[in-house]
């Protein structure tokens, strides 16, 4: 049960992984439990044949990667463009990210409403955002802005070419019975 479990978890935190003692208090068990629980999966999925996936840990940061086996074939699979469309919530990330920059992921996630580290790390794989040091606050979380490959993914040369924002409906007077929205 629990190695379904770890496979869930790791599954939604996506490249992000998962650190050890932060598994073990998410599973309720201890590191001992975890870590056999974890060999077994690992021996599990490398021996599955038809499984495409596998758990490979850096320094007790647990992930699920694809097989080495399939790198032709993932390779193929993004050259062929099927792999370039943005999620509904990467492209709101990155929209957020266009025209607040530089701005934090906590920032982000208070302006959406939701949790954005998936879409974060997407848009860091696919160049379109780039860390751009850190905000002087506690914790100093990092700042992100867009890159060249924003500028020529979107064919646009500055941020001045992106529509002013005040062009957009204010959603917030959506129903607004008295009249004024």
């Amino acid at each position: 049960m629990y190695q379904a479990k770890i496979m869930a978890l790791l599954f939604v935190a996506g490249d992000q992984g998962i650190k050890e003692k932060d598994l073990a208090e998410l599973l309720e068990i201890d590191s001992a439990a975890l870590r056999q629980n974890i060999e077994e999966l690992k021996v599990k999925l490398m021996t599955d044949a038809d499984s495409g996936i596998q758990l490979v840990d850096y320094n007790l940061l647990y992930k699920l990667v694809t097989k080495n086996e399939f790198s032709d074939l993932l390779t193929k699979y993004f050259k062929s463009g099927l792999g370039t469309k943005l999620s509904q919530a990467a492209l709101e990330v990155l929209s957020i990210i266009a025209y607040r920059q530089p701005i934090t992921r906590i920032e982000i996630d208070e302006i959406r409403g939701v949790q954005s580290s998936g879409s974060l790390n997407t848009l860091l794989m696919r160049k379109l955002i780039k860390e751009n040091g850190k905000k002087n606050v506690p914790g100093h979380p990092n700042l992100y802005i867009v890159t060249d490959e924003f500028f020529d993914y979107f064919g646009i040369k500055s941020i001045k070419d992106l529509p002013k924002i005040e062009n957009f409906e204010d959603i917030s007077n959506i129903g607004d019975t008295n009249g004024e929205g």
